[in-house]
């Protein structure tokens, strides 16, 4: 009798969590479709690929060794328990019960204990991260807490159901099941039914926590555990530096950017299921980590939070009907069209202004770092520039330096206003040195892109000199577009206004066509970067290079010769459309490397890990009203290394960095410079 209620028992309940799970999750699949088709590229190879290294291998996970580490036991702890926990339900039915592979089992039986250990020091240390350790990314509470109270009921129930076995059964093997047999002995005053109760006791302790924690995943944060491989699998495989395009020409389009939930992309909205809410993200944001609102977790967790109400808002739909699990639209159920007329007349809170403040978007300096953290290949950014879309192409509500700094752009070509014919004026200083333009020369190999900081930023205009000089040394045949180059506007891109970039985009692909443009040289990592990764979309066909790769074939090919000592300690400062966009890390070392006399210096965030020096994303021409200056805090990290040099590859970047020495009054002590003033004194 006590066999067959335990077995109804299990079904009933087994049954109905699993229902329960199966209809949290299809709710938060029909969330997931009511954004705008994808349209994913079929690059099945990468996607492979990604799964492999991202999922099983756990390779950004792995950025933060500790908690890398806990997770791997963590993952791979449990797919291996899976095999334990199937044969332990089925030991309820069966006694004794053991999976029918020999002398196999008692390796099996020790790989299962030594697992759950492995598994429940790991739940031991995340406890302490957050509880005792306090990380100020991870938070704190009952929320997060019931986590670990599962997952140590889970592995602790594991080893009391086994040993309680042990008693019952009266046969233990101390060498393959060492500690549930230790347990075992400590209980060794209890006889046969005791142990019997005492297993049924824990197998129901084990099973109730299972099938709770099963119902509890798809409505916490741990939906990522479903979510997380297909949103890898999923994203998208374009380069990281390229945005998606606005259709102007489909008449059938309203609005422009993204202004409530349903109008992101599905893989998009993937994202919000997916985050873990480790908080690595807002750990390395530039903007958080200087006070500003903009916190790139909590973005995500309040577009899932909004995402969510607002459909069960709508429906009502408990997860108890069965229309909900099987109807084909629940959102338009006959059941609820009541409950939406209802909800229509309520005024719904909006997704810019009442769940994502304007300060919050124009804080992001879009420099990916929150992304290359993500062990969820979340994409904040593309996110956060098309809300941008919307206030800018939409709504027309921007802050009164992006206005002004658009209207520059349209009327002159540059975010300063200045008359688009002193464009050339930079030139004026190479009196030896002459720098043609493509319609003074009958052929060039590369053309320099001079860019709006190099052709009008007086600072900038010296980086430009200086290359110019190298190439000259160099034998390199070049030319520039003069008056006739635009800018490239990407800066305009991520700030939103989409059309503005086409238009200037359209423009310089139409002189480079006119004048047969096959090489691209620039200073500028931005323009680099919309060159290289969006520019083709709209019909550039030429190789495009940042100046450190131009610099770097030279030496390699013998045609510059670096013999002159440089005697400085250079802090060298990672770009971000360099580094975290296009991966070019080692190229700007090699040649610092190369110098006689340097003393290359690394701050404590460098590589992919560098932080943001505040330019990105518009920031360069947009007021800081919030918290400490970014440049400050990044200029600070490198004056920690008492260095002579603050070195970069990027005129915004440079700038920034010149500011940030000159207001900690360090400015005759430390000097700014990019790596082609650097080799231009060792020629």
């Amino acid at each position: 009798m006590f066999a067959l209620i335990n077995f109804v028992l299990f079904l009933l309940i087994t049954s109905y969590a699993v229902y329960l799970f199966a209809s949290l999750v299809y709710s938060r699949v029909t969330y997931i479709k009511l954004g705008v088709k994808s349209n994913l590229q079929k690059d099945v190879k990468v996607r492979i690929n990604e799964v492999l290294t991202n999922v099983f291998g756990q390779r950004k996970l792995l950025k933060d060794k500790k908690s890398g580490i806990m997770h791997v036991v963590m993952f791979y702890g449990f797919i291996i328990l899976q095999f334990g926990a199937l044969e332990i339900i089925i030991k309820g039915f069966v006694k004794g019960f053991e999976w029918p592979i020999g002398l196999a089992h008692h390796y099996f039986s020790l790989v299962q204990e030594i697992t759950t250990f492995l598994v429940m020091i790991a739940v031991f240390y995340a406890y302490y991260r957050r509880y005792i350790e306090k990380l100020n990314r991870l938070k704190r509470g009952l929320k997060p807490g019931l986590v670990i109270i599962f997952l140590s009921a889970l592995v602790i129930s594991i080893f009391m159901t086994l040993s309680f076995e042990h008693v019952w059964v009266g046969e233990s093997d101390g060498l393959f099941s060492p500690i549930s047999t230790f347990i075992a002995h400590l209980l060794g005053g209890l006889n046969h039914q005791q142990g019997e109760i005492g297993f049924y006791v824990f197998w129901w302790i084990h099973l109730i926590t299972l099938l709770s924690f099963l119902v509890y995943i798809p409505q916490s944060k741990h939906a990522h555990l479903l979510f997380a491989p297909v949103n890898v699998l999923m994203r998208d495989t374009k380069p990281l530096g390229k945005l998606h395009s606005l259709d102007f020409e489909d008449e059938t389009i309203e609005e422009y950017g993204v202004g409530s939930i349903e109008g992101f992309r599905q893989n998009q909205l993937i994202d919000l299921y997916a985050c873990v809410e480790c908080g690595r993200c807002t750990d390395m944001c530039p903007a958080s980590l200087t006070g500003k609102t903009l916190s790139p977790m909590n973005l995500i967790i309040k577009m899932r939070d909004h995402l969510t109400e607002k459909d069960a808002e709508i429906t009502k739909q408990s997860p108890f009907e069965p229309s909900f699990l099987f109807d084909e639209n629940p959102t338009l159920t006959s059941l609820n069209r009541h409950t939406i007329d209802v909800a229509a007349t309520k005024e719904k809170p909006k997704l810019i202004g009442d769940i994502i403040t304007e300060e919050e978007l124009w804080s992001c300096t879009t420099c990916r770092s929150c992304e290359d953290q993500c062990p969820v290949a979340n994409e904040h950014v593309d996110k956060i520039i098309d809300m941008r879309r919307y206030l800018v192409l939409t709504e027309g509500k921007v802050p009164q330096d992006t206005n002004r700094y658009f209207q520059n752009l349209e009327r002159q070509s540059n975010p300063w206003g200045i008359n688009r014919n002193q464009r050339m004026n930079w030139r004026d200083e190479l009196i030896d040195i002459s720098v043609p333009t493509v319609k003074e020369v009958e052929s060039f190999d590369y053309l320099f892109f001079v860019g709006s900081m190099g052709s009008f930023d007086k600072r900038s205009q010296k980086i430009a000199q200086s290359f110019v000089r190298i190439m000259h040394k160099a034998g390199i045949k070049f030319a520039i577009l003069g008056n006739e180059e635009r800018s490239s506007g990407e800066t305009a891109r991520r700030m939103g206004n989409e059309f503005l970039f086409q238009q200037l985009c359209m423009e310089n692909i139409k002189s480079f066509k006119k004048y047969h443009v096959k090489k691209i040289v620039t200073i500028c990592p931005h323009t680099y970067n919309t060159f290289k990764n969006e520019y083709p979309e709209f019909g550039l066909e030429a190789e495009v290079y940042h100046h450190t790769e131009l610099i770097w074939s030279l030496i390699e090919d013998g045609r510059l010769v670096l013999r002159n000592e440089v005697n400085e300690k250079i802090a060298y400062h990672d770009s971000c459309y360099i580094g975290r966009y296009n991966q070019i890390y080692d190229i700007p070392r090699q040649i610092l490397e190369c110098i006689p006399g340097i003393e290359l210096m690394e701050m404590s965030r460098n590589r992919e890990n560098a932080m943001c020096c505040g330019a990105g994303g518009g920031m360069m021409w947009l007021e800081e009203k919030q918290g400490k200056r970014i440049n400050v805090e990044r200029t600070e990290q490198a004056l920690i290394l008492n260095p002579t040099v603050i070195g970069s590859n990027c005129p915004y970047c440079l700038s920034m960095m010149n500011d940030g020495v000159k207001m900690k009054d360090a400015d005759n002590e430390v000097k700014t410079l990019d790596i082609t003033e650097i080799v231009e004194r060792a020629l």
